[in-house]
């Protein structure tokens, strides 16, 4: 899976405002860690959807019936 994802479509996923931004800033501080220096960067706003699922612990894959 090599897609990313935004603070917009964790809103439409029906997160609220907050926890979305929330949730990209955690992610992106996720892959700086794992040694993606480019997620450094205030002004990046989507990262890729592995990140978000490890901090959400849900799968994002759409038809998965098992979260």
């Amino acid at each position: 899976m090599n897609k990313t994802i935004s603070k917009d479509e964790l809103k439409n996923m029906g997160f609220l405002q907050n926890q979305a931004v929330e949730i990209i800033r955690q992610a992106k501080y996720y892959m700086v860690q794992q040694g993606y220096p480019y997620y450094n960067n205030k002004r990046l706003g989507r990262v890729p959807c592995h990140a978000v699922e490890y901090i959400i612990g849900v799968s994002l894959e759409e038809g998965d019936t098992n979260g």
